[in-house]
């Protein structure tokens, strides 16, 4: 293949990219219209006109501002390959050390920093105009600063000991280095999910232990009688930044931890939060994470065999604007063209996604009064401007999650 011919299929498949993302934006925005001044019958006794019209107006200021980011991000996307931009960082750092490890690490890591400042503009405008226009913003710019700075830091002392490992492997293990390198990433991935309940989540928010005795007592019988165990109950600080609520079952092995965020403990019964915790160990019980994770290291695993055949292609790299391959710059490469050419298989992923949703549901209900699951979720549904019926094709590409309706009448026929 020439460099000519890959720079035409790249530019054929970013926009075919960039329409379908467009497309599909068009598809929700034309579908929740139609249902502006209707609130479907399932939801008609719980939800008021007034919260289904806000969840509404949220979804399409989500909608237009994400449909500018599309346009930005593939016109910044092009900038950086075919543009140049990639090669020109590339070659500053080249020419301040002769170490060509040294210079991949310093070429990533600005890389990384300078995406961050251009995404700065679209969080500032998501946090403190989006979400603050319909009351879920609770961050102050202290706060928002903070955690940048915290972000940043985190980047630098996990991430560049990780990159100048991968970077190292690539330079040092001849053909097979992609291996050692997927090895690295699998004991990087288990370690983080290890550490992240007790070291890393804490520094952005905090964690207290539930102080709700009843509602305490209802959750260890639950684990009981479920058999499962965890580090502890726990509720986060979640109104400090956000009105949204949610809940999750974090961490492997004896490190586990169930987290409810603020907001959710108090808008919701001892009974609802049952349910809503009975779910997520319905994930557990069917190690949907251990099948999510297993099936993330295949991917990996497939991608790095990919790219140790493309880092021995010329055209792969004068294709996409860089004059002088390195085993830093396919890297980038590869990570920033990959989603381009692997978009169409989301719905593949959303599907088995959704499939774990439906099996932790049929799980929660066997352990907890499927009303309370359903007043649990609709509760999330309205509090946090869900819209209950997106556009079916929309779901596919961007839905982890069933949508409300298809969710609420599945649930029911558990009964």
């Amino acid at each position: 293949m020439t460099s000519d011919l890959f720079t035409l299929i790249f530019l054929i498949a970013i926009f075919i990219y960039m329409t379908i993302l467009l497309w599909l934006n068009i598809r929700q925005n034309k579908a929740i219209i139609q249902s502006f001044d209707k609130v479907p019958n399932e939801f008609r006794k719980e939800i008021t006109l007034k919260d289904h019209q806000k969840a509404t107006e949220y979804t399409q200021a989500k909608l237009k501002l994400n449909h500018f980011e599309v346009i930005f991000s593939t016109t910044i996307l092009l900038l950086w390959t075919l543009g140049g931009g990639l090669d020109y960082l590339d070659n500053i750092w080249q020419e301040q050390t002769d170490n060509i490890l040294y210079a991949g690490v310093g070429f990533i890591v600005s890389l990384i920093m300078l995406g961050s400042l251009i995404d700065l503009p679209f969080s500032v405008y998501r946090t403190f105009i989006l979400e603050q226009k319909f009351g879920f913003n609770q961050t102050n710019i202290k706060t928002f600063i903070t955690d940048l700075l915290k972000g940043a830091l985190l980047v630098l002392v996990i991430g560049l000991p990780l990159i100048y490992a991968i970077l190292y492997l690539m330079d040092t293990m001849s053909e097979y280095w992609w291996f050692y390198v997927w090895l690295v990433l699998i004991v990087f991935s288990l370690l983080i999910f290890w550490l992240y309940p007790t070291y890393i989540a804490p520094i952005f928010n905090q964690f207290k232990p539930l102080d709700n005795i009843e509602l305490k007592t209802k959750i260890n019988n639950l684990l009981e009688r479920t058999g499962f165990r965890s580090d502890g109950i726990f509720v986060m600080n979640g109104s400090k930044r956000s009105s949204h609520a949610n809940a999750y079952f974090t961490g492997i092995g004896k490190n586990k931890r169930i987290v409810f965020f603020d907001t959710l403990i108090k808008n919701m019964s001892d009974n609802e939060v049952q349910a809503i915790l009975a779910h997520e160990l319905g994930h557990c019980h069917h190690r949907h994470v251990i099948k999510h994770m297993i099936s993330s290291f295949i991917t990996s695993l497939l991608g790095l065999a990919l790219l140790s055949y493309l880092i021995n292609q010329n055209w792969f790299f004068h294709g996409l604007g860089i004059s002088h391959p390195s085993n830093h710059s396919a890297l980038i490469l590869f990570t920033l063209t990959i989603p381009v050419f692997s978009f169409l298989i989301t719905p593949i992923n959303n599907y088995l996604s959704r499939k774990y949703e439906f099996e932790a549901d049929v799980f929660a209900t066997k352990h907890t009064n499927a009303n309370d699951l359903v007043s649990s979720l609709v509760k999330l549904y309205r509090d946090n401007a869900i819209i209950l019926a997106p556009d079916y094709m929309y779901s596919y590409f961007h839905d982890s999650h069933p949508s409300a309706l298809i969710r609420i009448n599945q649930i029911k026929t558990y009964k």
